[in-house]
């Protein structure tokens, strides 16, 4: 490979996955404080997934009305740090580190430049690279709900979506908490959700969790699909209905009705990632009580068969990129 160049996955269009190309591209040079990681492994996550086909259409406004300005997709990684700048004093070259870049994308590649104040920390010596960047999209994204929902010991939770990057990591979190969880898949992810942590498991094709009213002190939906007035009937007075998806005016309007006129409130909205959150995981998984749930690996290049798999929207966990 030429000297300061670097593999990565571009895409120049908003697109099916065939528009994600494997090509070479400038080599990132770190700031005073910023740290270069070799990246060793990241992962498809539903973010990725939107921000290549610009849907919902807003994404442009944010991202580029006619094409990406952002070209390298990627929100997490697990790599070492293979250079530091001049004013960094927490972390040294060589140290494995995991973490998230968030909305600055740009893991689709062998190298990336981080600042030591990100979503950064050292990798747990008890998990692999692979392992590690199917940890921080799901956790930290699972640990900022169950908080908005204020889930406390001995509550029972409802997990809709219980099988995907969200879910699983939801199911874990919970548990380690002291919730009762029950967790809402297809009838395919039933064992590996209850493999994981989940007390009592509902087959959605079967059962309608919403029957039962007055249950849960919160129901999380990590993918956008319950039914919103089941979920809230479902609720225990000054219960939380937390969807982790971006809400659309229709649920964000029957959110605040909901939330004015009953003790019980819906919660959404966006997280702000913090290394704090992944500090936090990183006990959990030192202790055994975080494991990674890996669907399918894939290599770099085949990235664009990785999302079409993911876009089926039938994986188990997440879909992992390997760069060794």
């Amino acid at each position: 490979m030429i000297p300061n160049k670097m593999k990565a996955i571009t895409y120049t269009k908003y697109g099916p996955p065939e528009v994600l190309q494997l090509t070479e591209t400038d080599k990132p040079i770190p700031k005073d404080n910023e740290v270069l990681v070799r990246i060793k492994a990241t992962a498809v996550n539903s973010g990725d997934i939107r921000l290549r086909k610009a849907d919902p259409f807003a994404v442009r406004f944010m991202f580029g009305l006619f094409k990406p300005k952002k070209n390298i997709l990627g929100v997490v990684y697990s790599g070492e740090i293979e250079e530091v700048g001049r004013d960094v004093t927490h972390f040294k070259v060589g140290d494995p580190v995991f973490g998230s870049m968030g909305m600055k994308f740009g893991t689709y590649a062998e190298y990336i430049c981080i600042s030591e104040d990100g979503v950064l920390a050292i990798k747990p010596k008890n998990i692999t690279h692979t392992e590690a960047a199917s940890i921080p999209f799901g956790g930290t994204t699972a640990l900022s709900f169950i908080r908005k929902g204020k889930l406390k010991a001995s509550d029972k939770i409802l997990i809709y979506g219980a099988s995907g990057a969200v879910g699983t990591a939801a199911i874990q979190i919970a548990k380690y908490l002291g919730a009762h969880v029950t967790g809402v898949c297809s009838t395919t992810n039933i064992e590996m959700v209850r493999a994981i942590g989940s007390d009592r498991v509902i087959d959605y094709t079967k059962e309608d969790f919403t029957k039962e009213t007055g249950i849960y002190d919160v129901v999380l939906d990590t993918i956008g699909k319950s039914p919103f007035s089941g979920s809230l009937k479902s609720l225990k007075k000054k219960g939380y209905y937390v969807r982790v998806v971006h809400m659309s005016a229709g649920p964000i309007l029957k959110g605040i009705w909901s939330s004015m006129i009953s003790s019980k409130k819906v919660i959404g909205g966006s997280i702000k990632e913090k290394a704090e959150d992944l500090l936090f995981l990183n006990k959990m998984i030192e202790a055994g009580k975080l494991k990674a749930v890996i669907d399918r690996t894939y290599p770099l290049g085949q990235i664009a068969e990785a999302h079409t798999y993911v876009e089926r929207g039938h994986k188990k966990g997440n879909v992992v990129i390997t760069l060794d």
